[in-house]
Formats: structure tokens, C-alpha cells, sequence
């Protein structure tokens, strides 16, 4: 499969490419420092690994490199980033739809807080206390709403460098809404309320790196069962619903 990697130096993206090219994918990184990109492969990835270097809010760039590509994923900037971080999702799902010759799956980073609270009508981000930067990620899920694209939206918690918990716990995926158990009781608690209980628990939403990159590229087909969602990800534990 060819998949193109927005932000390939970074934390998820050069991890994508490692991964994806032990696979065996035709791995396409889009970036804007080379030299960075061949530190973190070594010389003996980075021969199997396309390297475009360039502006991603070039359309015109963005377009030509998505060309005949299988699947896109975008792991280029972050909420913190601002009006920057919204305007490169927008042109590259932009490039995505009129390219003719790019007909793949989408995966767009978003966060936790863009998942639905059990028992609630909310999502943590338009919660109190929550910061204000984390409604980018609203504004590019809203934008792949509005999309014909075969879209999914990886929505993980704090990402870490490697696994808190023990080889046996069991990575659970869920689709919409937060992979915690919630207490049914959080349906009569007040917005604050809520976003407490949540703060309160967010270390059980600390998900590995590679668990994600993982998750992303074992679901790259064209209707599969992540089509137009969100997705959650945290370990399977003994924790008990508070």
C-alpha cells in the first residue's frame, strides 16, 4: 500500500514510517526538514521511505504528493499551533477531494476531549477548564464532516513513549466515545462537575505511541469499520468505574 505521512519528524509521524515500512508499505514522508527526517531513520530506512520536501500549505505541493497514494495520514502540527493547525488539515483534505488518483482512508489526529462522555450530551473540549486551544480539534472534525472522504479520527489521550502498564493489559478501541467506563451517575452532575470527574481520571487515557500508530495502520482499507468515526483508545485495567 503507497501511504503519505503529513509531519513525519514528529512524534506519531516518524513513528508511522517506521512502522509502515516494516509492513512492507511504500511510505511517502511529507516534510519540511530532510536532514531531521534522516536523523531519526538511520541511512538504512531512509532508503525505502519517499521524501517530499515542502510547504503543506501549498496546495498545489500538497496536491502532486497525494497523487496515486493509498491512504493520508495527517500528523502535522498540533492544537497549540492555532489558526496554522486548522488551515493545514483544511487544505490537505482539501488536496484530498480534488485530487482524482487519491481515493484512500484519511486519518486526522484530534484528543480525547473530542470524544462523547457516556450518559452525556458533552464532549470534554466544551467543558469548563478544559483549554480553549483543544477547540481546534473541534473545528477539524467539523471540517471532515463536511467531506465525501473515507475519514477516521484517532482521538487518544496523553501519548507516551512507552507502555505504563503491563504486556498483559489489553488495548481497548472504542468508536464515538470515551474507552473508559463512566458511571451513569455523571448524567445528573453539573459541567464542572463533569470536567472534574474527567481531570480526575485522565491518567487512565495514557495510551503508547506505537499502540496508536499501530491502531492506524492496521485500518487503512476503504469502508472498514473506523469509516467517518472517532476513535479511543486505552489499556483494559482494574480500575474500577469512580
Amino acid at each position: 500500500m503507497k501511504i503519505i505521512v503529513f509531519g513525519a519528524t514528529g512524534n506519531t509521524g516518524k513513528r508511522v514510517l517506521a512502522q509502515g515500512i516494516k509492513m512492507g508499505n511504500e511510505m511517502t514522508a511529507f516534510i519540511r526538514n530532510s536532514e531531521k527526517l534522516y536523523d531519526q531513520l538511520g541511512e538504512h530506512s531512509a532508503k525505502h521511505v519517499k521524501v517530499i520536501v515542502d510547504d503543506m500549505m501549498d496546495p498545489v505541493s500538497v496536491r502532486e504528493a497525494l497523487a496515486h497514494q493509498n491512504a493520508a495520514i495527517i500528523a502535522a502540527g498540533h492544537a497549540g499551533r492555532g489558526e496554522e493547525f486548522v488551515r493545514i488539515v483544511d487544505n490537505i483534505i482539501s488536496q484530498c477531494e480534488l485530487e482524482p488518483s487519491f481515493n484512500g482512508r484519511v486519518w486526522v489526529m484530534g484528543g480525547a476531549g473530542l470524544l462523547n462522555i457516556p450518559y452525556t450530551d458533552h464532549i470534554g473540549n466544551n467543558l469548563p477548564g478544559f483549554p480553549p486551544e483543544y477547540k481546534n480539534h473541534n473545528r477539524n472534525f467539523e471540517r471532515l464532516q463536511r467531506t465525501g472522504l473515507d475519514w477516521t479520527m484517532m482521538c487518544p489521550g496523553t501519548m507516551m513513549d512507552s507502555r505504563e502498564h503491563p504486556d498483559s493489559a489489553q488495548l481497548h478501541v472504542t468508536t464515538e466515545i470515551l474507552p473508559v467506563p463512566m458511571p451513569e451517575t455523571i448524567k445528573e452532575f453539573s459541567e464542572a462537575e463533569i470536567a472534574g470527574h474527567l481531570f480526575s481520571r485522565f491518567q487512565e487515557l495514557n495510551v503508547a505511541y506505537d499502540d496508536v500508530v499501530t491502531c492506524m495502520l492496521e485500518h487503512l482499507e476503504l469502508e472498514g469499520a473506523f469509516k467517518r468515526k472517532r476513535v479511543g483508545l486505552a489499556y483494559q485495567s482494574n480500575i474500577p468505574v469512580r
